[in-house]
């Protein structure tokens, strides 16, 4: 009998499962590229013994798929018993698993199509490729299944018999045996097992965008009616219109999910609620205003546009006209939104090609293509969503407003970028966008903006996911979503203001064209751009995420990577006596260094940089009247009562002094130095310096550097923040 610390050390824990997707959430490679180094010819060849591999092999197969050099050992070693606890394993004492069962059970969690894994985990099982697999094998795909279920929360207890009644389904003829497009049919048929597959949202209007859901109160089936039960996510919920269903109850024909479009232009227009049963329970009804209470069963009815509830009784009286409730002037309900037969070149002409097959979110099945015709005096709002932001923060929020608003006018950018999404709202008069990312995802969809070549320019709300989101502060969104209702976030946006922000082309030419370094970032600076001290330490920052993105996966401990490599700056001074290194010119007027100490330069267009530093701070009061701004200032006393302004066609140099006046600067002890205000900066540098434009840095050779106007971008600021103590936070 094993003792108390052998059992542990042959099962995962929770704490194991969500170290384990940290490093598959950064995984770049796919199985099938892993496997082809385990063949004969491969370098892993001599760790496979026949189909299975040992534990030293299983350790190179995770450091090669996960792309890590330091995977935790203890991790890797329950990983490793994990398998041999499968019916399908090799007898503990030949510490031994099967390379199959390794590579069906990984392959079921990265990213890719649920018929691609299906054919994948087929043909890994088929060993002499004649297109047949017998139960036993078939026996060993679902024991990966359950094993990959398992690592994922669900409650397998549910999902055991939905598997067991697919097999049964697929050999009808109790043959023994399923060829592959048996399997693959079966699995295409089978809702629970494409959840578990990752299925992604289709064109198709009315099927459900499932996920599998924990429920911490009474929820009942929208099928059977009885209860979800269960310790861990006990069934599938419609992410769109909340439907909720047992796993085994999905594939029973339930009822569709809400339309998102009308059929024809003679439908747009009329407004009506649109009811989804059940799961209203402590709610108040909206036409009598009584409480509606649970009967153990389906009680009451939600309207998927206005979110109103009512008794069953109640939802078939009058008013049966949804307004879209408290999100109107953001909503773009079914009836707003109508197919048209036409060609859809007119968008590629106008640079909104699209950049993969996401682009059927704006058509329907038999090809024609989604117009919109907004409710008047709204403002559709269009979302645009970085799943790969602030951890799975941006997951949740896509989901979230795939129920607060029409799914179809919110985008998953990890899916055909913005392209989509600028061409199906193109044509629209009045409409704003709000970007949920960090300060890249925003300066990519301006950028987008700009090429789009659109006749209305929209103006950009930001939801900030990312580490610094200075560009966020400074419009007043926050530092960080903290979780915050998105409702209020909505109201917000509808209460905001639109200002205008300048942005600054930027050309980078090398003294040496025959010198090669980093590659230039980006075209075009919307925050700031900088050079020694604190590019130094983003660049340290950047190559270790780039080595360990494990170890980046939450924004507390981003902020402490930064301190560790500004500590190190400190110690080391590694642009010490730039001044030396390069001049600066501004409007043709050559800039004095030479009785500065300075570790570093930065180039402003905003009032924040580093995740909050205001680094020009606060202007003196002046005398002065207000007057046309010259193209240069560098007279210290001007630059005393100078402003910083984001739409004054003007950028802001400061100098840096080292990496503990930054940390001064942070906490507001200090300012830096202020060099100039001005309209054209020219840089020319001596020797390789690191460098960074809004957060992206890169080391640079000796180059010349040109700063000018380029245009503006239409931004929203959020309300006033009635305490006025964290205007920037």
């Amino acid at each position: 009998m094993s003792g108390p610390g052998e059992s542990d050390d042959r099962e995962l824990r929770p704490v194991d499962f969500i170290q384990l997707q940290q490093y598959i959430d950064y995984c770049s490679l796919k199985v099938k590229d892993v496997l082809k180094e385990f063949n004969a010819d491969g370098r892993l060849a001599k760790y496979r013994h026949g189909e299975c591999i040992d534990e030293e092999g299983f350790r190179l197969f995770l450091k090669t798929y996960l792309e890590v050099e330091d995977f935790p050992t203890v991790l890797c070693k329950r990983l490793f018993r994990s398998f041999q606890n499968s019916e399908s394993a090799k007898s503990d004492e030949n510490r031994e698993v099967f390379l199959k069962d390794v590579s069906c059970y990984f392959s079921l969690l990265e990213d890719g199509q649920p018929r691609d894994k299906l054919e994948f985990a087929f043909r890994l099982y088929d060993r002499d490729g004649n297109g047949v697999l017998d139960s036993s094998e078939v026996d060993r795909i679902i024991a990966q299944m359950m094993h990959a279920a398992d690592y994922l929360g669900w409650d397998v207890s549910e999902l055991r018999p939905v598997l067991k009644d697919m097999m049964t389904a697929i050999d009808a003829d109790s043959s023994g045996t399923v060829s592959l497009q048996e399997w693959v049919e079966g699995g295409m048929n089978n809702v629970p097992l494409l959840v578990l597959l990752g299925l992604k949202m289709t064109q198709r209007d009315g099927q459900h965008l499932w996920r599998m859901k924990h429920f911490n109160k009474p929820v009942y089936c929208n099928v059977c009616q009885n209860m979800l039960l269960g310790l861990r996510k006990q069934g599938l919920c419609c992410t769109c219109c909340k439907y909720t269903v047992h796993g085994r109850c999905a594939n029973k024909n339930p009822a569709p999910c809400t339309r998102t479009y009308v059929k024809s232009k003679k439908e747009t227009g009329i407004a009506a609620h649109d009811w989804v049963s059940g799961n209203c329970d402590s709610g108040k009804c909206d036409r009598c205003q009584k409480k509606i209470k649970s009967l153990h069963g389906l009680t009451g009815k939600r309207c998927v546009w206005c979110h109103t509830m009512r008794h069953d009784e109640c939802a078939t009286q009058e008013p049966f006209e949804c307004d879209c409730g408290p999100f109107r002037d953001h909503i773009l309900p079914p009836w707003a939104i109508y197919p048209v037969i036409k060609e859809r070149t007119n968008c590629i002409k106008n640079g909104c090609s699209f950049a993969s097959d996401d682009s059927d979110h704006n058509t329907t099945p038999d090809g024609q293509v989604l117009q919109i015709n907004p409710i008047p005096d709204t403002h559709p709002l269009l979302v645009f969503v970085n799943p790969k932001s602030g951890g799975k923060q941006g997951e949740r929020i896509l989901r979230k407003f795939q129920y607060l608003l029409n799914p179809r006018q919110v985008y998953n950018l990890s899916n055909g970028g913005p392209g989509p999404g600028l061409c199906f709202f193109r044509d629209l008069p009045d409409y704003r966008i709000l970007v949920c990312g960090g300060d890249g995802t925003v300066g990519w969809i301006l950028d987008a903006i700009d090429k789009a070549n659109l006749p209305v320019r929209p103006p950009v709300a930001v939801l900030p996911l990312g580490t610094g989101n200075d560009l966020a502060r400074c419009l007043r969104w926050g530092g960080g979503y903290d979780g915050m209702d998105l409702g209020r976030i909505l109201k917000d946006i509808e209460s905001s203001s639109v200002v205008p922000m300048d942005r600054w082309s930027i050309q980078v030419t090398l003294e040496d064209s025959k010198e090669r370094g980093d590659p230039v970032p980006y075209e075009i600076i919307n925050n700031y751009f900088s050079i020694g001290v604190d590019a130094s330490i983003a660049h340290r920052f950047h190559t270790m995420r780039e080595k360990h993105p494990q170890k980046f996966n939450s924004r507390m401990k981003n902020k402490l990577w930064y301190f560790e490599f500004a500590t190190s700056e400190t110690i080391s001074a590694s642009c010490k006596k730039l001044k030396e290194c390069l001049t600066i010119e501004c409007c043709g007027t050559q800039l004095d260094l030479s009785n500065l100490s300075l570790e570093g330069i930065a180039v402003l267009n905003i009032p924040s940089m580093h995740g909050g530093s205001n680094l020009w701070g606060e202007a003196k009061k002046s005398d002065r009247a207000e007057q046309d701004l010259p193209e240069v200032i560098v007279d210290p006393e001007v630059l005393k009562v100078s402003p910083q302004d984001m739409s004054d066609k003007r950028v802001e140099l400061v100098g840096l002094e080292g990496a503990i006046e930054m940390g001064q600067i942070y906490t507001g002890l200090k300012s830096a130095v202020r060099l100039a205000k001005t309209s054209q900066i020219t840089i020319r540098t001596k020797k390789p310096l690191p460098m960074q434009i809004d957060g992206e840095p890169w080391m640079q050779p000796p180059c010349t550097i040109h700063i000018t106007h380029k245009n503006q971008a239409s931004m929203l600021m959020g309300p006033q923040v009635k305490s006025g103590f964290f205007n920037l936070k």
